[in-house]
């Protein structure tokens, strides 16, 4: 596997989509630090590969010194996983500025934060993968939520971006884009949709099922063996994407 031996680092991997990402790399063979703001969650899934380091994205120099200090203990990043990010939707009209820095503070600069650390190592190695986890909400837009939406395509614009800049080099950018995945965030966004909408939680879960053109919640695995592929022999003309994970075409 291309990815054995290889230093990779995924933010917000502590659980969820970060979490099944870090466990696949790790049964790759990479060594993998996992990063997030809650230090006791990333000390209890760490081992087997998986190495803890507390860090809030929203925060630049922690971001600066996280990685500083995972590249001491671990070698250069070559694997770089912006995947941290809240998922909360608001009316426009109902979000004030607060809500909008939180939201592009989590998602879009903790991405850039990220990426931009790990970018020098890349560059010195004449390889590395950026695959940042976005979202469906990148490509169409989510109804009741304009500041995630932004954000989420926001993020596709900085990877396409780089993927320009590094044309030709072995350093290659992607997003992936799931639809709406079974992980705890939308456990905790039944309540809200349901509140919102007036709806039971059951039928508030099956609106988000059916969102999904195959009519299922995605599985955070399959997030992660997309990931695997990306840093994997023959994806190396795959370059700027935004590959959707979403059952079908929108």
């Amino acid at each position: 596997m291309a990815v054995e031996g290889k230093h990779a680092l995924v933010t917000g991997g502590g659980s969820g989509i970060g979490l099944a990402i870090a466990r696949a790399l790790a049964a790759a063979g990479a060594q993998v630090t996992i990063t997030g703001r809650r230090a006791a969650l990333l000390e209890e899934v760490a081992g087997d590969g998986l190495h803890p380091l507390a860090m809030d994205v929203m925060i630049e120099s922690q971001v600066v010194t996280g990685v500083a200090h995972a590249v001491a203990a671990r070698g250069p990043v070559q694997i770089c996983i912006p995947n941290a990010g809240i998922a909360e939707g608001r009316a426009l009209h109902k979000t004030d500025a607060a809500f909008w820095r939180l939201v592009m503070a989590t998602n879009l600069d903790g991405a850039f934060y990220t990426v931009r650390e790990c970018l020098g190592d890349m560059r010195k190695a004449d390889w590395g993968r950026v695959i940042a986890i976005s979202s469906i909400a990148g490509i169409k837009g989510l109804k009741g939520a304009a500041a995630y939406s932004a954000s989420k395509h926001g993020m596709i614009g900085l990877i396409r971006a780089l993927s320009e800049d590094y044309l030709g080099t072995n350093l290659t950018f992607n997003a992936i884009c799931p639809g709406y995945v079974d992980t705890e965030i939308v456990s905790r966004n039944v309540t809200t949709i349901a509140e919102r909408a007036g709806v039971s939680e059951t039928q508030a879960r099956a609106m988000m099922v059916e969102a999904n053109r195959h009519k299922r919640l995605i599985s955070p695995d399959e997030v992660a063996q997309a990931v695997l592929w990306l840093c994997g022999p023959g994806s190396q003309s795959v370059n700027g994407q935004a590959i959707e994970i979403a059952g079908g075409q929108f």
